[in-house]
């Protein structure tokens, strides 16, 4: 589409000032970026950005990232303006309760938001999983010269994204990677929150992106659309590496607090907007206008995206006719539905003796895996020790984009973010890690939840049998933490049935889920293999213990619920009745009805729980009852030893719990 010059300047400085009214009403956000950067974003959306604003999950769009999502009011601007079903009234209510333009970009509040952004480099990183996705489907889908994935992920990202770890970590990555339709523009403009760049960021940004093997240009005006094209067209060419064009910007350019920090992160305020209105040459003293001339923006977006769905629709069809098993899968994928019977090979697993439920684990993400071909994953430089490796597929590679093995590197953070641009284009991802290194990537692992991205994360090694290793690599508070993060649901399960379970559920259930597994072989309970299958899915069930009416309920977790059958046993040989409760997850058992809980939990029957981890938080479960666990740092020694050595030991146990029963009848 050939570019307008007096429309375009036209159309640009709508998008400017739309934000700067829209921040001015609320008075809070970000005018700084959508100042600066209208022009570059305006050259992308009017020019080459493939999308259809009547259909915004049009699948084979083109995907554009703020990862910079502090400059939502661009980002809500230009989807005003080029058709999106988000109307003035919205604008309008920028950052107030229940609009649908948040103060950050927030997937599934508005249509045309690709990823939930704000905290910096996540975008940065969700875009690199989404090129990675992109290129896993075209490898798949490609067939019989049809080209029915076949598309761009863009983004804008800032300094501050840049300053972040995660995105020197994804852009390692990509660059190793290979991936060639990943294109990102820099808003470079040299000022963050505190002041200049100059105060901590100093570095040569296109020499370290080319040393990471991507292709970088420079655009040395921001206000130069032609020069923004020629560079985007020029990063389309290079088919081989990631792009990086650094557009050299003004921030809050127009206003009165031009290129100073003070135009970041605060409204410009009434005289200084009226101000930059002049500056600008904006006639339209009435805020919230979009002039007569641009309203072509949107009818010309609309006209080219139904002509490019209806284009993929008839390649669809092709595929349909040609390859129906490729159809009905992709079809399969796009509804988010799983192949019919895609669990039952999880179910007819059969385990015996001893196993560590790593090991479990590698079964049981191979069948699933057997069964649903849009699982893809991997672990961070651990595939060998988290057994998260899917047989039978190569490692995605430049050279082999049909490879379901991601090798993420030591790279938990990015990793996590991968993940979540993987499963945001439609996939089903894992990632995998020691449970203590999950504190390296909890934010992505939070915006996963806040995305309600089917997003896994396999996390092993989870308790102080990790042994030798010592302190630092035994985790303590960690599976407490997890259970923190709303939308989370956490699977620790106690044996190689329940693992199987937790897969069956945490993918069945198509939410952010983290499964718990140990280095150390447990039991596997194969008497109990019933119970695991018609209870595991409730989240907490009666192990033993179900028919008499107990003086204690036994609730326990993962490794602890052998250790807690032995308790109980011992308990049964004095006379105590007790039960066993395995409680693989909790956020799924307090989601059950009350008579559920109470039936595996009675109300007046005094409770203890059994966590080689942090007590605090199974008061929710015990009352008032014993909680053994772990509230200080680990030890280097034998697993074993260190076990019994932090309180895990049975006679001292069954001590204490006859102890607590006799104060309970006196």
């Amino acid at each position: 589409m050939p570019v307008g010059q007096a429309l375009d300047q036209i159309a640009v400085n709508t998008l400017r000032m739309l934000s700067v009214d829209m921040i001015e009403a609320a008075n809070s956000g970000h005018p700084g970026l959508p100042l600066g950067a209208a022009p570059m974003a305006y050259a992308l959306w009017r020019n080459e950005l493939r999308f259809n604003p009547t259909d915004p999950t049009w699948f084979n769009r083109d995907r554009f990232i703020l990862s910079a999502g502090h400059g939502s009011a661009l980002l809500y601007s230009l989807l005003h303006v080029f058709g999106y079903e988000l109307d003035m009234d919205e604008l309008k209510n920028f950052r107030q309760l229940g609009s649908a333009t948040p103060g950050h970009p927030e997937f599934g509040e508005t249509p045309g938001v690709e990823a939930t952004t704000g905290p910096l480099g996540q975008g940065f990183a969700n875009g690199v999983g989404m090129a990675i996705a992109e290129a896993w489907l075209a490898d798949r889908f490609n067939v019989d010269g049809l080209r029915i994935i076949d598309h761009y992920t863009y983004g804008l990202v800032s300094d501050g994204d840049l300053m972040e770890g995660i995105a020197g970590e994804a852009a390692s990555l990509a660059g190793h990677l290979g991936l060639g339709k990943l294109i990102y523009l820099y808003d470079d403009n040299k000022i963050s929150l505190d002041g200049p760049t100059s105060l901590s960021f100093s570095e040569n940004i296109p020499g370290r992106f080319d040393a990471m093997g991507w292709h970088v240009q420079t655009v040395t005006d921001g206000n130069d659309i032609e020069g923004v094209l020629a560079a985007i067209k020029n990063a389309q060419a290079e088919s081989g590496k990631p792009s990086l064009i650094c557009v050299k910007t003004i921030i809050g350019y127009g206003s009165p607090k031009a290129d100073t920090a003070g135009v970041h992160g605060a409204p410009l305020g009434s005289e200084a907007a009226t101000a930059t209105r002049n500056t600008l040459a904006w006639a339209h003293a009435e805020p919230f206008t979009v002039p007569t001339e641009v309203e072509q923006v949107a009818v010309d977006a609309e006209a080219k995206g139904a002509a490019l769905q209806a284009q993929w629709e008839a390649e669809l069809e092709k595929l349909a006719e040609s390859r129906p098993d490729l159809h009905a899968e992709l079809t399969a994928m796009l509804e988010s539905e799983l192949p019919e019977g895609w669990d039952e090979a999880l179910e007819n697993l059969e385990f015996a003796g001893k196993m560590a439920t790593r090991n479990a684990g590698k079964t049981a993400l191979n069948a699933l895996a057997a069964n649903v071909p849009w699982v893809i994953g991997g672990a961070a430089d651990l595939s060998g020790s988290t057994k998260t490796i899917i047989d039978g597929s190569g490692a995605f590679s430049r050279e082999n984009h049909g490879g379901r093995n991601l090798f993420f590197g030591v790279r938990e953070h990015a990793m996590g973010a991968v993940v979540n641009g993987i499963c945001h284009h439609g996939l089903l991802a894992f990632g995998s890690t020691f449970l203590v290194f999950s504190d390296y990537m909890k934010g992505a692992i939070r915006l996963s939840c806040l995305s309600d991205l089917p997003a896994l994360w396999i996390f092993t090694h989870d308790t102080v049998f990790v042994g030798e290793d010592g302190p630092t690599h035994q985790p303590i508070e960690h599976v407490m933490s997890l259970r923190l993060v709303p939308g989370l649901d956490v699977y620790r399960p106690a044996d190689a049935y329940e693992t199987a379970q937790a897969f069956r559920y945490a993918v069945g259930n198509q939410t952010p889920a983290a499964i718990i597994l140990t280095r150390q072989d447990l039991p596997v309970l194969s008497e109990y293999k019933e119970q695991i299958q018609e209870g595991a899915g409730y989240g907490a069930y009666v192990l033993e213990g179900e028919e008499e009416e107990p003086e204690i309920v036994l609730v326990a977790t993962g490794s602890e619920v052998s250790f807690a059958l032995g308790v109980s046993r011992k308990l049964q040989a004095k006379g105590v009745k007790a039960r066993v409760v395995s409680m693989p997850c909790m956020e799924l058992f307090l989601g059950q009805d009350q008579d559920y809980i109470d039936h595996v939990l009675p109300p007046d029957v005094p409770r203890a729980s059994f966590e080689a981890g942090v007590t605090m938080g199974w008061e929710r479960i015990v009352g008032d009852g014993l909680t053994f666990g772990i509230d200080r740092y680990g030890l280097s020694g034998p697993g074993d030893a260190v076990y019994k050595e932090l309180g895990f030991d049975t006679d001292a146990i069954v001590e204490q719990i006859e102890e607590f029963l006799a104060d309970q009848e006196s």
